[in-house]
């Protein structure tokens, strides 16, 4: 009969085992449009109450297919743009596969209700391996010295609420995203001003405004 400790890591593995099914199945689904976690349980061939077990809600569902787009389609990208010529021609290219991505999930915006609050936090923890290319755009006089690594999720999030709705054509999300990086431009740009602790930022300005 096997000891507690001999069966620890094998629930273990599967628990491991199981997340990962039910993160593959969200991306299937939701690629697909509006779905259901019964819908993802089934795809992944669980249970729904294994589902709930590491899952306990929408929203936990999206975080992990968020981190899963950013972990297998995104850091490669980031990675090789590392001696990118451009700086912030890279920094935009990266933003507008992030908006191609999160617009191929076709019900992923609109499966969470706080989709906005789910992806600054996730977008948090990207934004450390995009501070090495903003220090050296800045340095190389490419981008704006006053933006910080804490902002970049923020200016993402703006992109992605705007733009990463269903339906939203290539054309326009290429216009507006051409736009927005224009702000990252030194040349002339207005200094920003301070943050002001104690605020509602742009995470729960938007999730107010999704959510009425």
């Amino acid at each position: 009969m096997a000891s507690t400790n001999e069966r620890a890591p094998r629930r273990r593995v599967d628990a491991r085992s199981s997340v990962e099914r039910i993160t593959a199945a969200g991306r299937t689904v939701l690629g697909r449009g509006d779905g259901s976690l019964e819908q993802i349980a089934a795809e992944a061939g669980v249970g729904i109450a294994t589902l709930y077990r590491h899952f306990p809600n929408r929203e936990a569902v999206v975080r992990a297919v968020l981190d899963d787009i950013l972990e297998t389609d995104l850091l490669p990208l980031i990675d090789g743009a590392a001696d990118a010529p451009d700086t912030r021609r890279a920094l935009q290219d990266i933003a507008t596969r992030l908006l191609d991505l999160i617009t191929e999930e076709r019900g992923l915006v609109t499966f969470a209700s706080n989709f906005a609050d789910v992806a600054v936090d996730v977008l948090q923890h990207f934004s450390a391996s995009l501070h090495p290319l903003l220090v050296r755009g800045q340095q190389a006089g490419e981008i704006r010295p006053d933006l910080t690594a804490e902002d970049i999720p923020h200016f993402l999030v703006m992109a992605v609420a705007g733009l990463a709705l269903p339906g939203t054509a290539p054309s326009l999300r290429a216009r507006f995203v051409a736009l927005l990086f224009d702000a990252l431009d030194p040349a002339g740009a207005t200094p920003l001003p301070p943050l002001l602790t104690g605020e509602e930022d742009l995470r729960t300005a938007v999730g107010n405004v999704t959510r009425t």
